[in-house]
């Protein structure tokens, strides 16, 4: 299923029918703008985005979400389409959460921003001297 025209073309983002099937990614990487924009849409800061996708820098972030939001019927289509390929796979396309504490994101292991604290060890008893022989 083809994808309709890209209206307004942005500088940090390409679409190649040679690369992810034609849908927009990311200059430079195979990140596809639509995995950007439903983090964005699902509530994720662009803080939390640039946490999950170093590589890509601010610009190339904020890029990406301005493509969507001009191009938002080609976002869209591209979404469809991949909910279409994976339902015809046999797996469930990715819950949509309007709910940004239900983000997982799988290098924090935790909904917070900061990764979790380790626990504190019990505290050993202090050292002693040898012992005198008797």
């Amino acid at each position: 299923m083809p994808l309709p025209i890209v209206l307004v073309p942005h500088p940090h983002v390409r679409s190649d029918p040679n690369v992810l099937g034609g849908s927009p990614y990311v200059l430079g990487s195979r990140v596809p703008v639509r995995r950007l924009w439903a983090f964005y849409r699902s509530g994720a800061s662009v803080e939390r985005i640039l946490k999950r996708y170093p590589q890509l820098g601010a610009a190339k972030v904020f890029d990406a979400l301005a493509f969507a939001f001009d191009n938002e019927e080609v976002v869209a289509a591209d979404m469809a389409r991949e909910d279409d390929f994976l339902a015809r796979a046999g797996q469930k396309p990715p819950r949509k959460s309007l709910n940004p504490e239900q983000i997982e994101l799988p290098f924090l292991g935790s909904t917070s921003d900061t990764p979790p604290e380790a626990p504190e060890a019990p505290e050993r008893p202090a050292a002693r001297g040898p012992r005198a022989r008797r």
